[in-house]
């Protein structure tokens, strides 16, 4: 078992910035995916951005990139999403995925809203 726990959403202007953590716990994290996703109103949840625990290896979505960067503290099992330059449509709820051994475990999520 994995268990997540996102924080660092709120509210804030277009053009600023916000830092997502994901509190990671449970089994060993080696060879876990770590991911970010995202899903608006009326829409279906996407994928963010995802990094490789062990190597750090990392994939953003085309909307996102550039703008977004993740990056994960293996001392504190911790991943984070920096979101630089929001928009009002990266107004969302924000969750954490692992993927580990063919299962992904979820986050239970933390809203984000971006005020144009």
């Amino acid at each position: 078992q994995v268990q997540l726990v996102e924080s660092g959403g709120g509210l804030v202007q277009a053009g600023g910035s916000l830092r997502l953590s994901c509190a990671a716990s449970g089994r060993t994290f080696s060879g876990v995916a770590m991911n970010w996703h995202r899903q608006a109103p009326g829409k279906e949840r996407e994928f963010v951005a995802t990094i490789i625990w062990s190597g750090g290896n990392t994939g953003y979505s085309d909307s996102v990139k550039g703008r977004f960067t993740i990056s994960r503290d293996t001392a504190n099992n911790t991943v984070y999403l920096q979101m630089n330059s929001l928009k009002a449509e990266d107004t969302a709820i924000y969750y954490c995925s692992a993927d580990r051994l063919g299962t992904r475990y979820w986050g239970q999520g933390t809203q984000v809203t971006v005020s144009s």
